[in-house]
């Protein structure tokens, strides 16, 4: 990318949404201090999302749809699952980069070696800051 070269439509909405690895982030951020062109694709691809206007590619990325969910990368860790699962989730991870996933999985590795207590700790305390949240209500949808 250091000869400026092309950069697709697609990087840039994956820039957008940080789900490329970090030198090429840093990379297309380069670009755009650099490079006006660059600034004005940004600027339009921006404009049409700010409008509603998505690529089936960026809504598959905002919603994570080829993402393994926590529990799957969880089993992934143990090694609990199918071969051809663990092949897809390593793929994902190893391959693809996404940060998403490796920041989950590395969140999952620490859990892994936490002291129990700890963990019923952080959950009390969750509890307790969220409490004020939980309504009591009657049984026809009122506050009581």
């Amino acid at each position: 990318m250091r000869n400026h070269r092309e950069v697709t439509r697609e990087e840039w909405e994956a820039y957008l949404d940080e789900a490329l690895p970090p030198e090429e982030m840093a990379e297309l951020e380069r670009l755009l201090r650099e490079e006006p062109q660059a600034r004005e694709v940004v600027g339009e691809i921006l404009a049409l999302c700010n409008r509603g206007v998505l690529s089936v590619a960026a809504v598959w990325r905002a919603h994570r749809i080829s993402c393994p969910t926590r529990d799957e990368l969880g089993c992934y860790l143990l090694g609990l699952l199918d071969e051809e699962v663990a092949r897809y989730i390593e793929c994902h991870l190893q391959v693809v980069g996404c940060r998403f996933c490796l920041s989950n999985l590395e969140d999952l590795r620490r859990r892994e070696h936490e002291d129990p207590k700890e963990y019923v700790r952080r959950r009390k305390r969750y509890f307790e800051s969220a409490s004020h949240l939980l309504e009591q209500r009657n049984d026809d949808g009122s506050q009581g």
